[in-house]
């Protein structure tokens, strides 16, 4: 009994956990550059398609305003994503095969092994609980898929970021909220598919 109340506790806690985890982000770039480079960039662009001479008159004033001498940064990049904007945005971006991959892993599979778990500890012995038992050790079978999706998404994200940057661009990434969801409900899952996996087992002796 007290092995069907800590399953049960266990569902419900990582279903829970899982919306959060899916919709609220994951992961936040942000890029920020030097004021003085920046100045400095924007002075050799305006002196690119000009004589040596225009370049240094450029220099010059720009020593003289003090810009080489500017201190600070300024926010050039930023993107927040969750599990759920980033399959909206692979879908945006004509990746579908990479976007129903991630959708596939990240929201219907941990759905479905959740459900067929709550569905399976709240059953009363039959033969058709058997069959669910069965179901639920088939699909437990992709539960590291769960943390292959997180990976795919970070790798993504960060790539994205790099294509974007250039050499003057500081890079600062931070996780947000819904990673922590997101392993917290890894953790109860896993959990919970190991009660269910031990009472099913004792079900079959």
């Amino acid at each position: 009994m007290k092995q069907k109340i800590a399953s049960l506790f266990m569902i419900v806690l990582a279903l829970v956990l899982l919306i959060p985890g899916i919709t609220l982000p994951v992961l936040t770039l942000e890029g920020h550059i030097e004021k003085s480079q920046l100045a400095q960039a924007g002075i050799e662009m305006l002196a690119e398609d000009g004589n040596s001479r225009s370049r240094g008159m450029l220099q010059m004033v720009s020593g003289m305003l003090g810009l080489d001498q500017l201190e600070g940064q300024v926010l050039v990049y930023q993107k927040t994503r969750s599990i759920w904007g980033t399959v909206n945005e692979l879908k945006a971006n004509n990746n579908l095969l990479v976007a129903c991959l991630v959708a596939l892993f990240a929201v219907i599979v941990p759905v479905i092994k959740l459900l067929s778990q709550l569905l399976y500890s709240l059953l009363h012995p039959c033969k058709f609980k058997r069959l669910v038992g069965r179901f639920t050790q088939l699909v437990s079978k992709w539960s590291m898929a769960d943390v292959f999706v997180i990976a795919l998404i970070v790798t993504y994200l960060a790539g994205n970021a790099d294509g974007q940057m250039g050499e003057l661009l500081i890079m600062k990434a931070e996780l947000g909220a819904g990673f922590w969801y997101f392993v917290g409900y890894c953790l109860c899952a896993i959990l919970s598919g190991y009660f269910v996996s031990r009472s099913h087992k004792e079900k079959d002796v």
